[in-house]
């Protein structure tokens, strides 16, 4: 049974990404790996707003007699 040509298609494309170029992979994977570590610090800036300090209590206290 001969491979389709989506099967010739595919196995194209699994080459030229690995061997398409001096360092395809390794750059794909930087990009990957800066954008997780942006990701990252994105959520930890969200959690640093979402903390507040500790509440401030108002309420006169009542006169002592």
């Amino acid at each position: 049974m001969a491979p389709g040509w989506m099967q010739l298609l595919l196995v194209a494309v699994v080459a030229l990404l690995l061997f398409g170029g001096r360092g395809k992979i390794s750059s794909i994977m930087g990009d990957m790996a800066k954008g997780i570590k942006s990701f990252r610090t994105g959520l930890k800036d969200d959690e640093d707003d979402e903390k507040s300090p500790e509440p401030i209590n108002v309420t006169p206290e009542k006169d002592k007699v």
